[in-house]
């Protein structure tokens, strides 16, 4: 199955379900989420907006909240993707494609833009680390130890957790960019298909969570 097959595909499943139920379902998967170490141990959420049906991440920024965490919501800004800290739902407004983005000024992800990082890493081979390395932070520079949980959205996944994003690259950019950032990616069980094409930019996230499973390696 192509990419724009797979998105048509969970886009209609998404307009078939009560608004209720995609709530409930997403609901779990946070559940599920906020019992991981990687959660309990990040400074720092980086969260998505979800909108159109995805997997809200609504409860993780509010248990994050709760602990002191800091959170973090992306906006796009020409080719890249920034991070800027949010400290409430009122912190953002509809932004690029009517995606909710933060306006506020605290950029998040410490300045350098993504082309910019991604001079720093020779090729995604790099990138592929378990998950435990992700929040290792002693060989990091003084300005980035910090340990950073990013919360991935996707249109669809194969259970070797390759992902079928929306088509512009920016959360493979964004990621080759930040090797050491932990990453958790949610969807729903309908999202799952057989198998997704990859492309030599892809990157997967180290975990997957859908409302019934947790695939990792």
């Amino acid at each position: 199955m192509e990419k724009n097959e797979i998105r048509r595909m969970v886009k209609g499943r998404r307009r078939e379900l009560p608004e209720m139920v995609l709530l409930d379902k997403s609901r779990r998967i946070c559940e599920i989420v906020m019992g991981f170490d990687t959660f309990r141990l990040a400074d720092e959420i980086f969260v998505y907006m979800d909108c159109k049906g995805e997997v809200s991440t609504k409860l993780l920024m509010e248990e994050a909240w709760r602990l002191g965490k800091k959170v973090a919501a992306p906006k796009v800004e020409g080719e890249d993707m920034r991070y800027y800290y949010i400290s409430s739902f009122e912190d953002v407004a509809n932004g690029y494609f009517h995606v909710p983005e933060p306006i506020t000024g605290q950029l998040a992800d410490n300045g350098a833009s993504d082309s910019e990082r991604l001079n720093s890493y020779k090729s995604s081979e790099q990138i592929e680390q378990d998950d435990s390395e992700r929040l290792q932070v002693k060989d990091l520079p003084e300005e980035q130890k910090k340990r950073v949980l990013l919360i991935v959205p996707g249109v669809g996944f194969d259970r070797n957790r390759n992902r079928c994003g929306y088509g512009k690259g920016f959360y493979d950019r964004y990621l080759a960019a930040h090797p050491d950032y932990a990453t958790v990616a949610l969807a729903f069980d309908f999202q799952i298909v057989d198998e997704v094409p990859v492309r030599a930019e892809d990157i997967r996230p180290q975990v997957l969570v859908t409302e019934s499973q947790v695939i990792t390696d």
